[in-house]
């Protein structure tokens, strides 16, 4: 039987046989070590930056500046994805999977130049976040600024 003759179970079962079976529990280990070292890292960052006297808004700031950094840096030296394959969805931890999401498309773009290439592709996979996050804000503020005029 063709793939093109199939019912959707036929090929839902040929499916099932063919795909690997996934290791749920190592795999929620790893995504959680993995994460939880990140965060680590970056609580290790703020208590450096606190311990040295700096405010602790000053300090936060600077934080998410380094882990910005070290995620787009480790994402450049291809060190990122390496990490990525064993720690999984523990890599998405907000603010180093948002640096990955901009610059693995911008590296991966670099050839069809600056425009086109780079410029164009940079936030296709964090665009949405940036997108539905900024409207959301919006609606909230709107809806928050509502609140206090019925006040």
């Amino acid at each position: 039987m063709s793939f093109f003759n199939m019912t959707n179970e036929a090929y839902g079962e040929y499916v099932k046989k063919k795909s690997p079976n996934s290791k749920v529990l190592p795999n929620m280990l790893k995504a959680f070590v993995i994460g939880g070292l990140i965060c680590c890292i970056g609580q290790a960052i703020l208590d450096f930056f606190t311990s040295m006297g700096l405010e602790e808004e000053i300090a936060s700031t600077s934080t998410s500046i380094i882990l910005i950094f070290l995620g787009a840096l480790l994402t450049g030296l291809g060190i990122y994805d390496k990490i990525a394959k064993v720690g999984g969805a523990g890599t998405l931890v907000p603010i180093t999977g948002f640096a990955n999401s901009v610059v693995s498309p911008a590296l991966e773009f670099k050839t069809e130049g600056f425009v086109t290439g780079t410029g164009a592709k940079m936030f296709i996979i964090s665009g949405p976040v940036i997108v539905y996050g900024i409207s959301t804000s919006i609606i909230y503020g709107v809806i928050l600024w509502i609140l206090q005029l019925i006040k």
